[in-house]
């Protein structure tokens, strides 16, 4: 029987969730989704995501792909297949064929991810599992003057946790830019790929950079050092969405 490669959307909210990745008996994004898989299947199905999102963070915009021997289900039907068994924190937004020779990761072109901070008010309860809540007003034209020489092929050891496994700490960043939606402050960055806890990382430095008024000058200099432990603090994963995956192909 000719097997069919399916690609999903996915979102998730990340609160009760070690992250995407199966690990060991917690809780994880691919577990919970394969686990359905294999209700609908009668057998174990690989899951294939765009790469990990770490305890506590969201996605709106991951992507997955598994391989199906089910023949009489269209692909969209999935949807309604999958979100009928997984609980609520769980939504597939879209299932679709892909070429057979599709793979979520492999094929990925750029992730772009999007930090959420409220800031000028309280934020609702509700709110507080999806942005981080700063109490003060920030220099968006200094943030934003930081985000800029991010740009290009960017050596982010400066970002870069001291467990993170890669090779290479450069990678290359298209787009970093803050932005307002009401009363959040929203930080968008889109890059090849990125290190563990790299997002948080620049989110919480620039912060406490702008916080402490240093001048775009010397955050060059600092960047271009590569010295980790000159970084700010981490910023909380609450606030952090994989936001969208583009593809070379589909």
């Amino acid at each position: 029987m000719t097997e069919r490669n399916i690609r999903l959307l996915v979102a998730y909210d990340g609160t009760d969730f070690s992250g995407w990745q199966r690990q060991g008996n917690d809780r994880s994004v691919q577990a919970e989704i394969e686990a359905a898989l294999a209700v609908l299947h009668k057998h174990p199905v690989q899951l294939i995501g765009s790469g990990r999102t770490d305890s506590g963070v969201h996605a709106v915009g991951q992507v997955a792909n598994f391989k199906t021997d089910i023949a009489h289900i269209p692909a969209e039907r999935f949807v309604l297949a999958l979100n009928s068994i997984l609980k609520r924190d769980v939504r597939i937004l879209k299932a679709e064929e892909a070429s057979p020779d599709f793979h979520a990761r492999f094929d990925a072109k750029s992730r772009t991810y999007r930090y959420h901070i409220i800031y000028g008010r309280p934020a609702m309860p509700h709110e507080l599992r999806y942005a981080w809540q700063l109490w003060r007003q920030p220099d968006i034209q200094r943030l934003n003057a930081y985000a800029q020489l991010l740009l290009g092929e960017t050596d982010c050891s400066l970002f870069a946790s001291p467990r993170d496994p890669s090779v290479s700490r450069s990678r290359y960043i298209s787009h970093a830019h803050f932005l307002i939606e009401g009363s959040t402050l929203i930080f968008e960055i889109t890059a090849n790929a990125f290190l563990w806890k790299m997002v948080r990382s620049i989110v919480g430095s620039l912060l406490y950079y702008e916080e402490r008024d240093l001048t775009v000058e010397s955050f060059k200099t600092l960047l271009l050092s590569g010295d980790h432990k000159k970084a700010g603090p981490t910023a909380p994963p609450e606030g952090l969405f994989l936001w969208n995956i583009d593809y070379y192909r589909t």
